[in-house]
């Protein structure tokens, strides 16, 4: 796979068990990595919650909340904040809104992968870890819809295995890895640009 310039952005959507499965794959994520990593992790509101220290604590690669109106770099995995959706524009910069839940979940996976589909279209991949509900199965559908990448934890694996397996349902064909392979094409698109 000739993956060196075809890729813009990685979109990551997790609940449940998501925490270790994503420091399993972005830990050994370099600094100066050439795409931005965004993700949504189902989380309360919650002043005490520290989701972005931890995984910063077991990464090199910048971990930060993403902020309203905030211009997307490359070299950043950029969190969700509890309590918003995040949208990507069409001039790529965050968008937050506090519209309804959706799939009981506010930040919602299926909320940010249906607009970031719409922006990087064909030069998005998405990738949908462990969960407990049914979050960022059409989501994962559009972005395979519109050319994009599709990666789902191998339900085998997950701590939760009903989010992967909704994901797979709704994409039909996309590639079904464990985590150690997720981290392998991640840092393989490093290595390639």
């Amino acid at each position: 796979m000739n993956a060196a310039n075809t890729y813009e952005a990685i979109v990551i959507g997790t609940s449940a068990g998501g925490l270790i499965a994503l420091a399993s794959i972005l830990k050994g994520i370099p600094h100066n990595y050439p795409l931005p990593i965004i993700v949504v992790q189902h989380r309360a509101k919650d002043p005490k919650d520290l989701l972005e220290e931890v995984l910063q604590s077991k990464c090199v690669i910048p971990i930060r909340q993403a902020n309203e109106k905030e211009s997307i770099q490359k070299g950043t995995v950029y969190i969700a904040p509890p309590d918003y959706h995040l949208l990507i524009e069409n001039d790529r910069t965050f968008s937050l809104s506090s519209d309804e839940l959706i799939q009981y979940s506010r930040p919602s996976i299926d909320v940010l992968f249906e607009s970031a589909a719409a922006v990087y279209r064909n030069k998005l991949v998405g990738i949908i870890l462990t969960g407990a509900n049914h979050d960022g199965a059409s989501g994962l559908a559009l972005i395979k819809k519109l050319g994009g990448f599709t990666i789902v934890q191998d339900p085998l694996e997950a701590t939760f295995p009903i989010m992967p397996e909704a994901a797979i349902q709704s994409t039909q064909t996309t590639h079904i890895w464990n985590l150690s392979a997720i981290q392998h094409f991640i840092l393989h698109i490093h290595s390639d640009q």
